[in-house]
């Protein structure tokens, strides 16, 4: 069974204005005092962070168990230090310039890319997926191209920023498209093309290493895993769940196919590089709430309709991981209520900053709470 991983990162928030909360180091030392979380614990780029990046797994319901585990942990920790915890792409209000966390690499960072930093305060959800070799990871990629639109619409959770309404679900989304390499990477023929290219972005445009690639999909360079990184951080454990659930069924559906590469490539070619860049940016904008592109159609299509035709793509594959009732019950939820871009635009619009902490309160350690 294929393996997959999980990367969900925090912010902690003051409880009044919810900005940025620089507790980030006092929460990572008491997490990592606990045997259970020391290996799983991460400091992140802002002082205002932590990331869990979990264990690998090959079961949702042990992702469940891990992801439902650390978040009422941080919850916890976040309630001792007078803070508020969420799970969102962008703070709902912020300082001018944020504090970096006290790393040397983030340090170098902030001297390489400048002005971009006063922006870039943003949590993010990863899903790492195990695949046999960096060839397959090139398959995968020129795959997932043309869904990355809707892989962005529906996990869309940041529409606010600097104290008002963006009117974009995923404004994480556009603010990452300042950096060097973001959204949709190019096209690949093979890994050699793959690592050639890349290697060649190192020392340019602030690429200090190769962590530092932000396309929204790509190959890890310490990991057997292709890791899709297009997603903002989410409100609560469930959503993360399905959207890894989605990942991981999408690789395995694009590996399984026959002649994989080919049907890659050929499914890239007829996704330019152009219509992807806008198909993103609409998909940023508009979420789940209107059309988004359809690689099935080629053109742009209801994202309630786009969301389920790719489900139904992905329905074999979800079945052999077991995963598809649960999935079909997340997507079902999803195609109602919504993403949790939709859930903060309301709960600021009913009550403002305390209507968001309710909402990051309620959802944090727990399912749809609004």
């Amino acid at each position: 069974m294929r393996t997959f991983g999980i990367e969900e990162e925090f912010q902690f928030l003051e409880p009044k204005a919810l900005r940025p909360a620089d507790v980030g180091a006092e929460a990572f030392r008491r997490l990592t005092s606990l045997d259970a979380w020391r290996e799983v614990t991460h400091r992140e780029f802002l002082a205002s962070q932590v990331e869990h990046a979990s264990r690998v797994f090959d079961r949702l319901d042990v992702a469940e168990h891990a992801l439902a585990g650390f978040r009422r942990l941080v919850a916890r920790i976040a309630a001792d230090l007078g803070v508020v915890v969420g799970g969102t792409g962008t703070p709902p209000d912020t300082t001018p310039f944020p504090s970096v966390a006290d790393v040397d690499r983030y340090r170098s960072i902030v001297r390489e890319m400048d002005g971009i930093i006063a922006d870039h305060q943003l949590s993010g959800l990863h899903v790492h997926v195990g695949i046999p070799d960096r060839e397959s990871g090139v398959v995968v990629l020129n795959a997932v191209r043309p869904w990355l639109p809707l892989l962005t619409a529906i996990t869309a959770n940041s529409p606010l920023w600097r104290g008002h309404d963006t009117g974009y679900d995923s404004w994480r989304t556009v603010l990452l498209r300042r950096w060097t390499t973001s959204g949709a990477p190019p096209a690949f023929v093979d890994a050699a093309d793959y690592d050639r290219r890349t290697s060649k972005l190192l020392g340019i445009g602030g690429t200090v290493d190769l962590a530092v690639i932000m396309w929204d999909v790509r190959i890890s360079a310490h990991l057997p895993t292709v890791e899709l990184r297009m997603g903002d951080a989410q409100l609560d454990a469930d959503t993360t769940l399905f959207v890894a659930a989605l990942c991981r069924a999408f690789v395995a559906h694009a590996l399984e196919r026959s002649d994989a590469a080919h049907a890659a490539a050929a499914d890239s070619a007829r996704m330019p590089a152009e219509l992807l860049s806008a198909a993103q940016l609409h998909a940023a904008h508009s979420g789940m709430r209107g059309s988004v592109f359809d690689p099935i159609t080629a053109g742009m299509q209801s994202a309630g309709e786009t969301l389920t035709g790719f489900f139904r793509m992905l329905e074999a594959s979800l079945a052999a991981t077991g995963d598809l009732e649960r999935a079909g019950e997340a997507l079902d939820r999803m195609l109602v209520d919504g993403t949790g871009a939709g859930r903060q635009r309301a709960a600021f619009e009913r009550g403002g900053t305390l209507g968001l902490r309710r909402l990051y309160d309620g959802t944090i350690a727990g399912g749809q709470v609004d």
